[in-house]
């Protein structure tokens, strides 16, 4: 695997686990989709046949050496010499170019309307990656050198670290070289202490580093698939501490990994534990607001706390922060979202109920065979073939510590995915409540990534209409998923785009767009001062975190950040 010139730009960093719709692929989708390509085949075997044809005269040139067939140049698979000098290597790629041709010449004469089309240009996709030489020994240029440089040890190497993969990595090529990373050594570094706990979360106040703090706290509200230390992964990007050193009292919720008897736990138990970590912060700190932040999945969930809150007269809530969150999906927003079907959606909730849980490491399974070429023979090239180590990064290990999700939590998601729940005012019902983000008049900051395939920055836009806030600002971050959000000051590429006109975002992203200016640097400092006038006045900073009633336990991050999957 090429190094690259930033952590960044490892693929495997903007394409972490998420909680979302994707979670309800099930199996017959897939085989669903394959077998459309099969019924297409069989239909009209006259195309099929001149496509066939078409491929055999690409492989005669081959053969002949006429071919013209070559990789994209950017394509990092075929970036040795040898693909261009070497006869073998070079008849290899091309033969691998003439079966994407052929396939994609053959699907675009397919009679298919739009999803099917888009279904099967997704598994077709997939099926070619797997198909790449570089897949293997005997077709990579790049390994078959290291192994005679390295006297056969890059094998002997790449043998010992798929047998570790397949006794300790549940059978997964790992991503990340995990060994560096300990939690509080030098992950999850920020001062602080568990200051509640029960059976589903634990409640995180962090120590304040200034001599006076806002009165109103900030409660950070983490993604249930992930574990809430993405908040404080270092000192140089940890979220916890910009808060901190800018006078914000920071409380951020770590939830419980179920277990198979807690796959109980739904929405309803979710939101509740919301509204007692809100109870607990309000306690402590003596605040009549608090001002919620959250991202991704534990943005859907800060939504629905927020309409339960304004629902029930609750005069807590305060300013909200929405980070790459998406409340108004469309089918079309994902890359895989065309293999999503009706009844696969029920056969993976049925599925999920039946076995309580869902496991962590098979959601990051999923997830990684549908980004095949970079999550999954990126590092089978380089960890086995190569013989090298995956690399040391700290949000690769973070991604890794994957968590389990409960069947109910699975089952509620899916219904806000399939309801279009926070679009319809008062008509789908959670938590105790008909969900309605009208009557939510907090004041708003939404973030979206430029490169987010996760949770695409133009679906989070449409999260600025379903409110009834008045004041609502949108900032589009120059970056992918996680990128977007651990953008801190002092990266030199950084830049964001935010209006001009004041006032509420117009309805149509492309209007908005137009009355954008970028601006150079990370969005932190622009979303602090944001804040901060929205936190009250300050006062003095307490003189230890907690209080009698709810005293310090165990110091940050925490127990519930230990438990595995």
């Amino acid at each position: 695997m090429s190094k690259a010139s930033s952590p960044w730009d490892n693929e495997a960093t903007q394409s972490t686990t998420a909680l979302g719709p994707l979670v309800g692929l099930a199996r017959e989708d897939f085989v669903g989709a394959v077998a459309l390509l099969l019924r297409e085949t069989a239909t009209d075997p006259g195309r099929t046949m001149k496509h066939m044809q078409s491929f055999g005269d690409d492989v005669v040139k081959i053969m002949t050496g006429k071919s013209e067939l070559a990789p994209d140049p950017k394509d990092k698979r075929f970036m040795d010499p040898a693909w261009r000098y070497n006869p073998f290597f070079r008849a290899g790629a091309q033969y691998y170019m003439a079966v994407q041709k052929g396939m994609k010449s053959w699907l675009h004469e397919l009679e298919l309307d739009e999803l099917e089309r888009d279904r099967a240009n997704f598994i077709s996709n997939i099926i070619i990656d797997g198909l790449s030489p570089t897949n293997i020994l005997i077709g990579n240029p790049s390994a078959q050198k290291r192994l005679i440089d390295s006297g056969g040890l890059s094998l002997i190497k790449g043998l010992k670290n798929a047998y570790n993969d397949m006794v300790h990595n549940h059978g997964m090529v790992s991503m990340v070289d995990k060994k560096p990373f300990k939690l509080g050594e030098n992950v999850a570094t920020a001062k602080g202490a568990v200051v509640y706990r029960d059976a589903m979360f634990e409640l995180i106040h962090y120590a304040p580093t200034t001599d006076d703090v806002y009165e109103i706290p900030q409660l950070t509200i983490p993604p249930q698939i992930n574990k809430m230390y993405i908040n404080d992964l270092s000192p140089e990007k940890s979220v916890v501490k910009w808060q901190t050193d800018n006078g914000i009292q920071c409380f951020v919720i770590s939830w419980k990994n179920p277990t198979k008897e807690e796959g109980v736990w739904g929405m309803d138990e979710y939101i509740a534990s919301c509204l007692k970590a809100v109870d607990v912060v309000c306690a402590i700190t003596g605040a009549p607001k608090v001002n919620i932040s959250s991202a991704c999945s534990g943005g859907q969930t800060g939504a629905i706390l927020a309409s339960k809150m304004a629902a029930a007269g609750d005069k807590r809530l305060g300013a909200l922060t929405y980070m790459v969150t998406v409340l108004h999906p469309k089918q079309n927003d994902i890359e895989a979202g065309s293999l999503m079907t009706a009844n696969g959606l029920e056969l993976a909730k049925k599925r999920a109920a039946k076995a309580g849980i869902i496991k962590g490491n098979d959601l990051a399974r999923g997830f990684a065979w549908l980004r095949p070429n970079d999550l999954i023979w990126n590092y089978v090239i380089n960890n086995y073939l190569m013989g090298d180590d995956p690399p040391a990064f700290d949000v690769l290990f973070w991604n890794a510590d994957a968590t389990n999700l409960s069947a109910s939590l699975m089952g509620d998601f899916l219904h806000l995915f399939e309801t279009l729940a926070f679009t319809r005012q008062g008509e789908v019902e959670m938590a105790g409540h008909p969900i309605d983000l009208s009557k939510v008049t907090s004041d708003l900051f939404i973030l979206g990534g430029t490169t987010d395939h996760i949770t695409p920055w133009r679906a989070c836009y449409r999260s600025t209409q379903l409110f009834g806030s008045k004041d609502v600002t949108f900032v589009l971050s120059q970056a992918g998923h996680m990128q977007a959000i651990l953008n801190p000051p002092g990266n030199p590429k950084a830049k964001y785009y935010v209006s001009k006109k004041p006032g509420h975002p117009p309805a149509d992203v492309d209007e908005w767009l137009k009355g954008t200016e970028e601006v150079a640097g990370s969005w932190w400092p622009f979303w602090m001062e944001w804040v901060q006038k929205r936190s009250g006045k300050k006062v003095p900073a307490p003189k230890a975190v907690g209080s009698k009633k709810h005293p310090p336990q165990e110091p940050a991050p925490g127990l519930y950040v230990l438990d595995q999957a």
